[in-house]
């Protein structure tokens, strides 16, 4: 993978890791990661693809955005992304935050996006899991968020090895950040839900059957309600499905990348 640092439209660095050649695409990670998140669908996939794996802003080397940004902010920054690497319309692929960011993209920019893939997609999250997502977004904006929490939810305790890997990622990540970030993931599961019927392009929406907040009722919804969707659940997985299930989770993208536009 190669690093390389865009500017976009207002100035803002962005790091890119890409790899390979061929047809774009554009992959975002979720909140408090970076995009060695995706390395095992990098390593995979740039074999005939030219692949971007972007930091969100305020994660890795990327420079955050203004004060208290929304979910839309977080897409215009994608919008320009794209634009800056001078590559769409692409595929887009996203992961929990990512795929939210993914979705608006799709609604508010199509002539951009080829294709898009969701992994661990929240959408209109139930009126617990939403006061348990903003009691943690405030938490974290004090910088009183409990690292291993979410560890817990997201791996079995066989799978230690990611577990310290993602717990490290976690801890580096600048506390602003990931605040800005993970308010906006909170408040975001509403931002684009009306706006799933609007998607043309072919859609993959994929989670593990025991996400307990990307659920597979959640991902399975998404799916129908968007023109081209189709649903992917992979049985004994939580929230981390591309580390903790890469093939699984690589093959449904190969398939997806190769998927025809059905006629709408």
């Amino acid at each position: 993978m190669t690093p390389q640092t865009l500017r976009v439209s207002d100035d803002r660095r962005v790091r890119v890791l890409s790899a390979g050649s061929g047809l774009p695409l554009l992959l975002i990670h979720g909140v408090g990661l970076r995009a060695e998140a995706w390395g095992p669908q990098i390593a995979v996939l740039s074999r005939d693809y030219s692949v971007f794996a972007v930091d969100l802003p305020g994660h890795g080397e990327s420079d955050p955005l203004g004060v208290a940004p929304q979910l839309r902010d977080y897409v215009d920054w994608a919008a320009g992304v794209i634009t800056a690497l001078g590559l769409g319309p692409l595929a887009v692929a996203g992961h929990s935050m990512g795929a939210l960011v993914a979705i608006g993209l799709a609604v508010d920019h199509p002539s951009l996006v080829a294709r898009v893939a969701l992994l661990n997609p929240v959408h209109r999250r139930s009126p617990t899991a939403r006061a348990a997502v903003l009691a943690r977004a405030a938490e974290i904006a004090v910088g009183q968020g409990d690292v291993d929490a979410p560890l817990d939810r997201w791996f079995t305790p066989d799978q230690h090895d990611l577990r310290v890997q993602v717990g490290d990622w976690l801890r580096a990540v600048p506390q602003a950040g990931y605040a800005s970030a993970y308010r906006a993931f909170a408040e975001g599961d509403l931002a684009y839900a009306d706006g799933l019927g609007r998607i043309q392009c072919p859609l993959l929406a994929l989670t593990g059957s025991d996400d307990a907040n990307s659920t597979p009722t959640m991902t399975q919804t998404i799916a129908a309600q968007a023109a081209n969707g189709r649903a992917v659940i992979l049985s004994g997985h939580r929230h981390m499905v591309n580390l903790t299930a890469p093939l699984s989770v690589t093959t449904a993208m190969q398939a997806w990348l190769a998927e025809t536009q059905a006629a709408v």
